[in-house]
């Protein structure tokens, strides 16, 4: 069973010699709790698109060939309760275990905090890089297979990070509303797993996209179907807005161009609308959910998806009714995970030596052999929740089921609960317990055990509370 450890407290008041009595592993994890009145934000953004040649996904689909629109890290730096708190999302495919690790660090340098307070997600877009550090040092001892990404490069967005928090922090300003608002998407996204046998067990996976009439035709399934924003404001002015979906982004990939898909073009989009506004996409709990019933894999279904994006975006911000920020807080629990015993690691070591294979059969258990070492060493994972008066922004790792989405919602009916996934991918998929005896992709590629749902239950329902 995956353990579940809850930091609590530190609140600004504290003195010096409160302070020295508290452990250092507690004020690593410490929890904030503040009146809001000095509260300032300092949007930054860079670019982290690779070059020609740079593998994608992990190194098993075709490497960059062309750049059909830039990739970018977005982040805001939140100053005024206690240490700083950092929340960033980047156009990647993931960060993974270390390299999730080295992102937090080096932003949490560059703000002046503690990496437990810096909160980093990834939208999941599939033609772009997807980074860990271990499987990238497995695939380099194979002969002749392609690097997982290059370390170069990692480094360069790392310091280009560093940079652009250093940067922003001078332009900060002062936050002293915020405003919640939601819109139905229509036609975007839909189940992956209704194809089903009587027994319940899944058949074929109806993915980001799909051209099976038959597929098509089955409804679309258990979705959260809202867009939601929350919006900071100096006063009247609008300076950033957060944006949540659920879905996997990808319209189509493996082509070898480099793009930010229909969410991060339809954030384009809403960017150009408003230039002195920074917004933020997050993906939300999209492991069992893409657009495949609407998504045929054409450029014109990209066009389309895009579209109705993007008016979900301007929608869901057109009743957007700034109120005072009176409280804040910054919630963290860590999560120790098992691994999934399917396959032990000389079963996965033989999966990752020379075959004939496809390329994917031999990466994925690298993967894996990343997360069994990870656990080895004891090193957790991270759920934190921002609250902000009666809006809570919730940060979790992996690819999550819609599940976990709709339950967090539920603890708090009526109220706002923005919910972003793709944090530390580095257990893939996170199914629900009762979805491993019905099999298909996602159960497939699960590499912690099944008992880490009951964990993230745990943790959501504690920071929620």
């Amino acid at each position: 069973m995956p353990s579940l450890t809850r930091r609590t407290f530190l609140d600004r008041t504290l003195n010096a010699g409160a302070l020295a009595a508290l452990s250092p592993s507690l004020l690593r994890a410490a929890n904030t709790a503040a009146a809001a009145g000095n509260l300032h934000l300092a949007p930054f953004r860079f670019d982290v698109t690779p070059s020609i040649g740079h593998s994608l996904c992990g190194g098993w689909i075709k490497p960059v060939i062309a750049v059909d629109d830039p990739l970018e890290a977005i982040g805001l730096i939140l100053l005024g309760v206690g240490q700083p708190i950092v929340i960033c999302v980047v156009d990647w495919t993931g960060l993974l275990n270390d390299a999730h690790l080295q992102w937090r660090t080096a932003l949490a340098e560059a703000a002046g905090t503690t990496p437990d307070r810096v909160a980093v997600h990834c939208v999941h877009q599939h033609n772009a890089p997807f980074v860990c550090p271990f499987t990238a040092a497995l695939i380099a001892a194979q002969p002749g297979l392609p690097r997982v990404y290059d370390p170069a490069f990692f480094q360069r967005c790392l310091d280009a990070a560093r940079v652009a928090a250093v940067a922003a922090l001078p332009r900060a300003r002062a936050v002293t509303h915020i405003a919640t608002g939601s819109a139905r998407i229509e036609q975007v996204a839909s189940n992956r797993r209704m194809d089903r046998d009587a027994s319940g067990r899944v058949g074929i996976m109806r993915g980001s996209k799909c051209v099976d009439p038959r597929l098509i035709a089955l409804p679309e399934g258990r979705i959260d179907p809202l867009l939601r924003t929350v919006a900071f404001y100096d006063r009247t002015e609008k300076i950033a807005a957060c944006h949540y979906y659920a879905t996997h982004p990808m319209s189509y990939y493996g082509d070898g161009r480099v793009t930010s898909d229909f969410c991060g073009l339809a954030r384009k989009l809403r960017q150009r609308d408003e230039p002195h506004c920074t917004h933020l996409y997050f993906t939300g709990c999209a492991a069992n959910i893409a657009a495949g019933k609407y998504n045929d894999g054409t450029p014109a279904a990209r066009e389309r998806l895009t579209e109705r994006m993007y008016r979900g975006l301007v929608a869901s911000e057109a009743s957007l009714k700034p109120e005072p920020i009176s409280n804040l807080s910054w919630r963290t629990a860590e999560i120790f995970l098992e691994p999934n015993p399917t396959l032990g690691p000389d079963a996965l070591k033989a999966l990752v030596a020379p075959r004939t294979d496809a390329l994917a059969p031999r990466y994925i258990p690298a993967f894996k052999l990343a997360l069994i070492d990870r656990c080895t060493r004891r090193l957790p994972f991270f759920v934190n929740a921002l609250h902000l008066d009666d809006t809570v922004l919730l940060h979790l790792p992996a690819e999550q089921f819609i599940d976990i989405q709709l339950y967090a919602q539920s603890l708090r009916p009526g109220r706002m609960t923005a919910v972003a996934a793709y944090a530390d991918a580095g257990p893939w998929y996170i199914p629900p317990r009762a979805e491993f005896p019905f099999g298909g992709y996602e159960v497939e590629v699960a590499f912690a055990a099944p008992g880490t749902e009951d964990a993230l239950r745990a943790a959501v329902a504690d920071l929620l509370a």
